[in-house]
């Protein structure tokens, strides 16, 4: 160890000298330590002698600056115990503030200026690895010195400016904001792609002098807030409010660390007294600072569980009314955290009068605070009746509509069709939502580009649909819908084709459009690309139903089905495996279809005849059977997938009636041996069953083949019955048919049969009855009121509903199982990178710290859930 003159030495270069003569130490101790584990773990020998190698490059470098940096006199004198300072000694400053001081005072410590270093010369070959120069770099750089370049003087010069900017180039690497502007640093990098050795340690000495300040910053703050909080819970309760303000403004700050925040969290009475301070005090800046501290505090599970028990959430609706914006911001982010993660908080929220606070809110005009709001209703209403009617009452629908309409920010825009999904499935604020103009507000946004906009929009355009057949100027959303028909997502084309289903009932304006930009073509070509996918099948099925009749340009339509090639699929869709619904809704589209004759030939080509007629048969012999068990059978079991069986049988012989109007038709039909069964049904309990038995026996008797099979088959005596039916069209019918079948029979036969006709069927003008020239209007019109799509289910009719005839209600009411859904989407609501929730927000636990706030929502999609789930569309809002 060097031996220098202490008292030579001014007061500045005596502290570095003790303090490299303590390093020195140190690193001596560590390699001791060393060597000692070598002999003690002699697997890890390799390990260690690298280990020992560094520390030993490290002692000699220490050494070699004890020896070279200082001007030391021939006298030396050794350093005794009492000149030397253990630095630990030394008060304990922040290192930055020290080095501050050095600079100002013109101190260097010879790291971070290296004006007191002095390194090698450059010809040196022993310590070429301080400066990252070896002997070729060197060589490159200054030349061959036995070529006499430079001079001596020139190649000290040289040294010497390299010596003095060691230390900045280190500085430079790893501390770049201790250096002053404009300094300019020469390199000793010569190969761009190989980084000095400094440089290569610049990024590591970064982050780990980042991570120690964060590691004693953070020991601080946990150190000075476990300290300070019983005296500052202390204040919060204090009469003074001046002493509360400053209390709750000193925990804001604390609360703002994440050190100091758990030790807030791990005290429930400074949670309860900043609940206190909040719901008691008049002062904003107090309001604002527990407000903030609380919504902070609100990140953590042990956070939001503190403010549940402590009776936060009345305080916190209580600031809803806040005319301070950074107040409300505090109390509705706060609301809902709660709200999305501790059970318990939304009855706490009901309860504390929050929906009718919340709902006024929406008048408000900041988009985030309001997508937070937003969303909070949706919570709040999911499930809940009585909140959907509290938000009826406060005008909240006619409020969300206005936010649909006015505004473009995504996400206010998503979170708002959720609240107004889940109303939409309400039957009082359904009309609510249609009359505040909610279909054409939804259908703005179906061009959008956000995916999960669009399908909320649909699906609450579906719940509001069965209401909306009666609304005008929705041309626009018919167009749009007619267009989404060609969408990739299933799930659009679903809703879509579910909604034009529904707003093209009993609707002829509708209709119109519908099939003026191109409807009936969309639909087919939906139906063929769809497959065996009922879910799309079906809706688009009942469109084409109701658009191939019962307006102008019903025709048109008709031909159009069968121009752009619908007839073949719809005839394989009577076909397994469809279900009961979807053959119903084709059999009422087919015998739509049959009221033109240029598709009669195409139908019979087809096979639509024979595969009619054994539907028929089957439908019927399940009416029988259970007939046949009497009433021992609930009512229930006349249902097969929610279709009773008799509709089947009215629809079936109802297309097969429209279809005997051809005499081909007619041959086939008698050729199939059903003209017994449809003498059977003459007997039927069913009005509209006997009208459309009737109607098919009357087509059939124009042939004299089809009147004898009748004959023989003993039609006359229940056609003489229903003679006398209150039903006009059943009667008309059953004269018909007996008319028809008199023709070869002798006069008198034929007289006796006009004397009865007249006295059932009497006229006013008191004239023999003869047949009519045209049945086709008979009984009333041939095409019934449109049926409304109950999302694929057509199951919950009054069992004398009819297919195509004998209603006057767009539908049949059944609100215990209305919105039927077999896909139940289901979408996860992230709030202020909080995590999700799905359904209605079950607790998961545990669950970690939920992450810094965020001024904005993360709002992200999932998948729909599967397709075979069949739940009530109660709800549906994700």
């Amino acid at each position: 160890m060097a031996n220098v003159n202490v008292s030579m030495l001014s007061e500045t270069e005596r502290e570095l000298h003790n303090t490299e003569e303590h390093l020195l130490r140190m690193l001596e101790d560590k390699r001791q330590r060393v060597l000692n584990q070598m002999h003690q773990n002699p697997h890890r020998r390799d390990e260690l002698q690298a280990e020992l190698r560094s520390l030993e490059n490290e002692i000699q470098q220490v050494r070699s600056r004890q020896g070279g940096n200082y001007m030391y006199t021939t006298t030396t004198t050794t350093i005794t115990t009492k000149d030397y300072i253990d630095p630990q000694d030394l008060p304990k400053q922040d290192p930055m503030q020290t080095t501050m001081e050095w600079q100002q005072h013109g101190w260097d410590s010879g790291i971070q200026s290296g004006a007191t270093t002095n390194a090698p010369s450059l010809s040196s070959k022993s310590h070429h690895d301080d400066d990252d120069i070896d002997a070729a770099g060197a060589q490159a750089m200054f030349g061959n010195w036995d070529q006499s370049y430079y001079t001596q003087e020139q190649v000290d010069e040289m040294n010497q400016q390299l010596n003095q900017t060691r230390s900045q180039r280190v500085r430079a690497a790893m501390f770049p904001e201790t250096l002053e502007e404009g300094v300019q640093i020469p390199s000793t990098q010569f190969d761009p792609q190989h980084p000095t050795a400094v440089q290569r340690l610049a990024e590591p000495s970064q982050m780990l002098k980042h991570a120690v300040v964060n590691l004693i910053n953070y020991q601080d703050d946990a150190e000075l807030a476990t300290r300070a909080i019983p005296e500052l819970t202390k204040l919060l309760n204090d009469e003074d409010q001046v002493v509360v303000s400053q209390a709750a403004m000193m925990v804001h700050q604390l609360s703002k660390k994440e050190a100091s925040r758990h030790a807030i969290l791990n005290s429930p009475q400074m949670v309860a007294a900043l609940v206190r301070a909040m719901a008691n005090t008049n002062d904003v800046e107090t309001t604002r600072c527990a407000a903030g501290t609380l919504h902070n505090l609100s990140h953590h599970r042990q956070g939001l569980l503190s403010i549940f028990k402590s009776g936060g959430i009345p305080a916190l609706v209580k600031l809803l009314s806040s005319p301070v914006e950074s107040v409300l911001f505090y109390a509705i982010t706060t609301l809902h955290n709660l709200l999305l993660h501790q059970e318990g908080s939304k009855m706490a929220v009901r309860l504390a009068g929050g929906l009718q606070k919340m709902v006024a809110l929406l008048q408000r005009n900041n988009v985030k605070f309001l997508a937070i709001t937003t969303d909070c209703l949706q919570i709040l209403a999911y499930g809940n009746q009585e909140s959907k009617l509290i938000i009826l009452a406060s005008g909240g629908p006619a409020e969300l509509v206005r936010i649909m309409r006015s505004y473009t920010y995504e996400k206010l825009l998503w979170t708002t069709s959720r609240v107004l999904k889940v109303l939409s499935v309400c039957p009082s604020n359904k009309p609510a939502i249609v009359e505040a103009g909610g279909m054409q507000a939804l259908g703005m946004h179906l061009g959008h580009q956000s995916n999960r906009l669009v399908q909320n929009c649909l699906w609450t355009l579906r719940n509001l649909s069965d209401a909306g057949t009666k609304v005008d100027s929705i041309e626009g959303l018919l167009q749009m819908l007619v267009q989404l028909l060609s969408s990739n997502d299933i799930n659009v084309v679903t809703c879509a084709a579910g909604i034009l289903s529904n707003l093209t009932c009993n609707n002829a304006r509708n209709k119109i459009t519908v099939c003026q930009v191109g409807g009936i073509e969309a639909l087919v070509r939906t139906i063929l690309q769809a497959g065996d996918r009922e879910d799309i099948t079906e809706p688009a099925v009942c469109a084409l139903r109701h658009l191939t009749s019962r307006h102008p340009e019903a025709e048109m339509a008709q031909n159009a089905v069968r121009l752009h090639y619908g007839l073949p699929v719809l005839v394989k869709l009577l076909h397994p495996p469809s279900r009961w619904p979807l053959i119903k809704a084709v059999v009422g589209l087919i015998r739509n279809l049959a009221l033109c004759p240029a598709n009669h030939a195409p139908l019979r080509e087809h096979g639509a005849l024979p595969r009619l007629v054994q539907l028929l048969m089957r439908a019927h012999q399940d009416t029988q059977r259970r007939a046949s068990m009497g009433s021992s059978s609930s009512q229930q079991s006349g249902y097969n997938d929610g279709v009773r069986m008799e509709e089947i049988v009215e629809g079936t012989v109802g297309a097969l009636h429209i279809l005997a109007r051809e005499p081909h038709n007619r041959a086939i039909i008698r050729g199939l041996n059903c003209i017994p069964l449809f003498v059977q049904l003459l007997y039927s309990n069913v009005e509209n069953i006997q009208r459309v038995a009737a109607g098919v026996l009357c087509e059939l008797a124009q042939d004299k083949e089809g009147a004898e099979a009748i004959e023989q088959e003993g039609a006359t005596a229940p056609l003489t019955e229903l003679l006398h039916s209150r039903n006009e069209g059943v009667a008309t019918y059953a004269a018909a048919v007996l008319f028809r079948m008199s023709e070869d029979k002798p006069q008198d036969y034929k007289k006796r049969l006009s004397v009865e006709l007249t006295s059932s069927l009497f006229r006013a003008d008191s004239m023999p009855w003869s047949e009519p020239t045209d049945l086709s209007d008979v009984g009333g019109p041939l095409l019934a009121p449109d049926e409304m799509y109950r999302e694929g289910m057509y199951s919950h009719h009054s069992s004398v509903s009819s297919v195509h005839s004998g209603g006057h209600h767009d539908m049949h009411r059944h609100p215990q199982n209305t919105y039927h859904d077999p896909q139940i989407p289901v979408e996860p609501m992230q709030d202020l990178d909080l995590g999700g929730h799905q359904g209605d927000y079950p607790m998961e636990a545990p669950i970690p710290d939920l992450g810094p706030p965020s001024a904005d929502l993360n709002l992200d999609d999932i998948p729909p859930a599967d397709g075979q789930l069949a739940a009530s569309w109660f709800d549906t809002d994700l």
